[in-house]
């Protein structure tokens, strides 16, 4: 609630005297710990009824409060703002006095609100303040949200953007064209339904005759209808201003992030641009905290396996390695180990390329390759800061696995990532770096590999037998089969015609035992480590993804993808 306003709400209790001082400062600690917004964090704690601090905020702003929004809004009303408007800006309009249209405001401290809405909607305005929750309930209820896979033009969006009758110079037009409202508009409204249909990458991507714009979700990409071509330059313009990026440079690639704020909290947008043929691509990571969880209850592991990565995590020393290409959600899983261990009285480290979340009572060190900051170096480094744990984002090369093992030697738990197919390959893969065996086998206590496949949608979810050739393919004999039918999603509205909606992981956890230290230390081959690792009891991806299969929560399809 208001997030990203924690601070015009702390001045406002404090001026006001809404709250005693010393129950203010509390509530503002308390509130950074909990990761919460100020507001809600005050509502929440019963140190302020919410008529108290709405009225509170409507009448510091000169804005009107409403306690009880209409049960009813006419259609007439409704239509005086459109759906772009309405979800972009976070309004509802309630009643119209002639010029004059009444609006209720999600979030009063935006930044030239009224300024901006005067001139959109082409006539004053009066704002009222009521539960963020409750007009975005109403906004849900009269303006639904655009769906990416309509079949329909953008060109509308664009009607007052004007077209360049000659290639654009470098310096201030650009900026210009890129803070036209109908552009400023359009990216919101790209960025707000990417959110909405929990994309995790956005796409803008020029070529000599299409300006193309892709979400990627669930792991597969999927095209908007396109915006014309010749604002490729406009709309990537924007995005690198909003990214605080050289708009004058188009020759090299450039990084940045920004904050978009989408109801009541705030999604983090890495950007990187890529200089083309046709002009620059650029490529938006979505980091929504609010639809990740950070807590290893919520990682979809199987009950057995948690428990034994929960107690592990737990040792004093040693190192956890989580393996997998780019996407499986291998830092999300690091992530959620070092929240179940973030406690006052355990100090924490990390370094990553980038910092993809940030996590209150955690010290966290982006790489920054330019300064000479790479992850060895800050490895050393952290080991003169007293930490307990350390994680570092990615082993890359032989100095990194080499310090990281030095620091589980002496006193700390090291948690990292590794890219390799599964959790056997891990081993193999170090040695080749260059760390000796007898150091492996005495620091790595186990490695998790994982994968992300997507999810049947339940709604279209139908049941089928499978031929021999997919049960050969599976190496299923009838006993694991026991003729259970296999699933596949039809497609419909529910998941955009593909038959999936969101994704599950499937794990393979191999634990250092003895038996698999000594093989380590006798330079036996991955063939060797794997039937060992097996043989101790581990599930290997492919079993994981038979048991999801039969479990009728994913497709043959997506485990023979991803195993």
């Amino acid at each position: 609630m208001y997030e990203g306003s924690d601070q015009p709400i702390y001045h406002l209790l404090a001026t006001r005297r809404l709250i005693p001082p010393a129950d203010l400062v509390a509530a503002w600690a308390d509130c950074k710990t909990a990761g919460q917004s100020l507001s809600a964090w005050v509502l929440h704690r019963g140190l302020l009824s919410p008529t108290a601090l709405f009225a509170a905020i409507a009448d510091s702003l000169g804005f009107h409060y409403l306690a009880e929004p209409p049960v009813k809004i006419p259609q007439v009303i409704v239509d005086r703002v459109t759906s772009r408007l309405a979800n972009a800006y976070g309004i509802v309009p309630i009643a119209g006095d002639g010029e004059v249209i009444s609006l209720l405001v999600a979030d009063p401290f935006k930044p030239a609100l009224v300024d901006e809405l005067t001139f959109a909607l082409g006539g004053a305005i009066r704002c009222w303040v009521a539960d963020p929750s409750i007009i975005y309930r109403l906004i849900s209820e009269y303006y639904p949200s655009l769906e990416i896979f309509e079949n329909r033009g953008l060109s509308d969006y664009f009607t007052g953007v004007t077209r360049p009758s000659k290639p654009v110079a470098l310096g201030a037009g650009i900026g210009q064209m890129a803070g036209q409202r109908s552009v400023v508009h359009f990216v919101d409204l790209v960025l707000a339904q990417a959110i909405r249909d929990h994309a995790s990458d956005i796409h803008f991507e020029p070529f000599e005759q299409d300006f193309k714009i892709r979400y990627r979700i669930d792991g597969v990409l999927y095209e908007m209808a396109p915006a014309p071509s010749h604002l490729a330059l406009t709309i990537i313009s924007r995005l690198k201003i909003l990214a605080n990026l050289d708009i004058t440079e188009r020759r090299l690639p450039q990084d940045g992030r920004f904050n978009f704020n989408r109801g009541a909290h705030l999604v983090d947008f890495r950007v990187s641009t890529l200089p083309t043929q046709f002009g620059e691509s650029v490529v938006l990571r979505i980091l929504d905290q609010a639809t990740v969880g950070l807590k290893l209850g919520q990682l979809g592991l199987p009950t057995l396996l948690q428990a034994k990565i929960s107690t592990l995590i737990r040792r004093p020393t040693g190192m956890l390695i989580v393996t997998g290409p780019t996407g499986s959600g291998k830092t999300t899983t690091l992530y959620s180990c070092l929240q179940a261990l973030n406690t006052v009285a355990v100090k924490m480290l990390t370094v990553e390329d980038p910092v993809e979340y940030n996590i209150d009572g955690i010290m966290q060190v982006p790489v920054n390759l330019a300064a000479g900051l790479t992850f060895d170096r800050a490895m050393r480094t952290f080991l003169r800061h007293d930490p307990d744990i350390v994680m570092v984002g990615e082993i890359r090369d032989y100095a990194t696995a080499h310090i990281a093992m030095q620091a589980s030697l002496t006193g700390h738990f090291v948690l990292s990532t590794l890219h390799t197919n599964d959790a056997p390959s891990a081993l193999t893969r170090l040695v080749e770096m260059g760390i000796e065996p007898f150091l492996l086998a005495s620091t790595l206590a186990g490695v998790l590999a994982q994968r992300l496949v997507r999810r049947i949608c339940p709604v279209c979810r139908l049941a089928c037998d499978p031929s021999a050739a997919v049960l050969q393919q599976l190496m299923l004999d009838s006993t694991e089969w026991q003729g259970r039918p296999f699933y596949y999603g039809r497609g419909c509205t529910a998941c955009h015609q593909t038959g999936y909606q969101g994704r599950i992981g499937i794990f393979e956890f191999m634990a250092l035992t003895e038996s698999l230290r000594d093989l380590v230390v006798q330079g036996a081959t991955l063939a060797q480590l794997r039937q060992q690792a097996v043989a101790q009891g581990m599930v290997t991806l492919r079993a994981a993804g038979v048991k999801a299969i039969l479990a009728g929560e994913t497709s043959v399809a997506e485990v023979i993808r991803y195993t």
